[in-house]
């Protein structure tokens, strides 16, 4: 279990994230205002794989684009699935090594050519 809170930073500034939800497999972690939310949940499929999600959902008020002089919520998500065989082959060594390898793969260069929509 992870402790709580939980603290993302985002822009040079840290977001408190008290634990708000919790069962078995699940857990969120949410900013008072609601704004920024961190989900970490662990599911078994039907095809005997083990899928682990870390997911950050961040809401803002902004200006609609379609409507003069009016504002909506916005929202953006960003996510992390580990994707695994259930029993798994891959001990977890070599599971951390994979995904520290993609995260160090994206860097602010290589995270800004995805945003841009490169392939």
């Amino acid at each position: 279990m992870f402790t709580d809170p939980q603290s993302v930073t985002i822009n040079a500034v840290a977001q408190s994230l008290p634990r708000t939800s919790m069962d078995e497999r699940t857990a969120s972690y949410t900013r008072d205002d609601e704004t920024v939310q961190l989900t970490i949940s662990h599911t078994s499929t039907n095809r005997g794989r083990v899928r682990r999600v870390v997911r950050l959902d961040v809401n803002k008020i902004a200006s609609d684009p379609f409507t003069a002089g009016q504002s909506r919520e916005f929202s953006y998500s960003t996510y992390i699935v580990l994707d695994e065989p259930d029993g798994s082959a891959f001990t977890n060594t070599e599971l951390l090594n994979n995904t520290k390898g993609l995260v160090g793969w994206l860097t602010d260069a290589n995270l800004t050519k995805v945003i841009a929509g490169e392939s």
